[in-house]
């Protein structure tokens, strides 16, 4: 499965959340809880949670993200994509599908937080045009690590290829 390979985003729903635990608890060393997440579910007004899912394995969700979404912000809560189905662009679609909903909504700048040591998710952010904002010394525990804030102005449209539209 490449980047070009079909895949599906469309609203998480509850029938979702055994496998989205399981992607959260294969991914982070602090994930997410069950109630968190039906938190999330009980606020649609604000909580934006996408996933995306594999047809070709019916259906079943490979990656999912989680934002809120407050007056003419966006921020990014979770995002996790099954470690098979990484490095495939997928996660990259979920950002870009959660900002064009954030910009049918009103956004105009998203943020969020990522461990300074995760290389891989600075690179996707960065190459969606977020920029370093500041350090949050010792914001993650298990390990205590510094989280880099990222964000981004001027949310428009944006297409699988490109920075947002300025």
């Amino acid at each position: 499965m490449g980047e070009t390979a079909a895949i599906t985003i469309d609203r998480l729903s509850r029938e979702d959340l055994e496998q989205v635990l399981a992607i959260e608890r294969a991914s982070f060393s602090m994930p997410w809880s069950r109630n968190l997440f039906l938190a999330e579910f009980r606020n649609p007004d604000v909580s934006l949670m996408l996933a995306a899912r594999s047809p070709a394995a019916g259906g079943r969700v490979i990656g999912y993200i989680v934002c809120w979404i407050v007056a003419d912000e966006l921020h990014i809560l979770d995002l996790a994509t099954e470690f098979p189905c990484r490095r495939q662009g997928i996660a990259r679609r979920l950002v870009l599908a959660a900002l064009n909903a954030g910009n049918n909504r009103g956004v105009q700048r998203a943020f969020l937080e990522v461990r300074e040591s995760n290389r891989a998710a600075l690179m996707l952010y960065e190459g969606l045009g977020f920029i370093r904002s500041l350090v949050r010394e010792g914001y993650y525990d298990l390990p205590v690590e510094n989280a880099v804030v990222m964000s981004l102005d001027h949310v428009g449209i944006m297409k699988a290829s490109s920075k947002p539209e300025r």
